[in-house]
């Protein structure tokens, strides 16, 4: 059997995707995460080998790492394909019933998300009665500045400071907030009051609230949000919902994953 080139690349790639695909079903392994050293030894495979796939994984989202610690754990990328799928086949996490419980209360859309670098990501979504909504589709990103929940994620994450001073406050509609000054003052009001407001401030004609959810550090773990168009809903009418959003969020803190 003659062997063309073609061929041979063609199974290099295939071998590389396979040694991929092996280092990241280790990292599951490793919640906290795992050493370099340690992952190419489970592995089997080269340090330089490992670090080459461990790079290529980074890149597009599916391992991180720790510049502290040098560990590699898994990345959101994964959650976000990993939603998608739960999405589609109707997959209800111990989230979906708080939030369904939320909107019966609220009549209004519930949302959730959690903090990805700059950016914030949908995991879930429930939708209220009215016709028209707002919606948050799992797995998709958006961004922090301008939004409930990205506000809260910002005011309530360790980092919080160097977020503060290094996103961007890109102007996606009259009313956001592209100060850095203004911005730093809306997360210290946020962080003092435990809740935030976007009016109008991602999209004309939309407002929200949102509430942190949590965790023993008192640090966000993920965000809840109520939204509904501005014609139908004034800001006192969505702050309204805060005490219902709290207790939430509360509930969500005992039961979510870390």
């Amino acid at each position: 059997m003659e062997l063309r080139p073609g061929d041979v690349k063609g199974w290099c790639v295939a071998d590389m995707v396979g040694k991929a695909l092996r280092v990241l079903s280790l990292l599951g392994e490793y919640p906290d995460g795992v050493g370099l050293s340690e992952l190419a030894r489970r592995a089997g495979y080269p340090v330089s080998t490992t670090h080459r796939l461990l790079g290529s994984l980074q890149e597009q989202g599916f391992a991180r790492s720790d510049p502290a610690s040098k560990r590699y754990a898994l990345g959101l990328r994964l959650f976000e394909l990993g939603q998608r799928v739960s999405h589609a086949r109707g997959f209800a996490g111990v989230a979906l019933p708080v939030l369904r419980a939320l909107t019966e209360q609220t009549g209004e859309p519930t949302l959730m998300a959690v903090l990805d670098g700059h950016q914030q990501v949908y995991v879930h979504s429930v939708q209220g009665p009215r016709q028209i909504q707002i919606r948050g589709e799992p797995g998709r990103r958006g961004p922090l500045h301008c939004t409930a929940m990205g506000k809260c994620l910002v005011a309530f994450a360790p980092d919080r400071e160097a977020l503060v001073e290094t996103l961007e406050l890109a102007g996606l509609a009259p009313r956001t907030i592209t100060s850095r000054a203004e911005f730093a003052r809306e997360i210290a009001t946020v962080r003092s009051q435990g809740y935030a407001i976007a009016d109008e401030e991602h999209e004309p004609g939309i407002r929200a609230v949102g509430v942190p959810v949590l965790g023993p550090d008192g640090h966000a773990i993920a965000a809840l949000s109520t939204a509904a168009p501005a014609y139908r809903m004034s800001v006192a009418e969505l702050e309204a919902f805060v005490p219902a959003l709290r207790e939430a969020a509360r509930e969500l803190g005992a039961v979510l994953p870390r």
